[in-house]
């Protein structure tokens, strides 16, 4: 299951993460998204738990609680939407 991990403190690193859901079983991957241009953390990340049961059980015991002085924001993570095709302002 992919989980969506949110209101994570910008110190927080990927190892981090991955401890934070590996006491709930195992982890398969865990990946703070990081701003391109600046390289800092957005605040937000994924963590993939290949046994759906445990899986559960984290978001459960995680939603809410306090990690790094932040009340995570945890749930079961939404198919990414398709982006809008930028339009070219520039063209004349």
């Amino acid at each position: 299951m992919n989980i969506y991990v949110g209101n994570l403190s910008y110190r927080m690193d990927d190892g981090e993460l991955r401890e934070v859901f590996e006491a709930y079983g195992e982890v398969s991957s865990a990946r703070i998204i990081n701003d391109r241009e600046t390289g800092r953390s957005k605040g937000f990340g994924f963590v993939e738990m290949p046994d759906d049961n445990a899986a559960n059980e984290a978001i459960e015991a995680l939603n809410g609680k306090e990690v790094g002085g932040r009340n995570l924001r945890v749930n079961e993570a939404r198919p990414r939407e398709p982006r809008q095709p930028r339009s070219d302002f520039n063209r004349f």
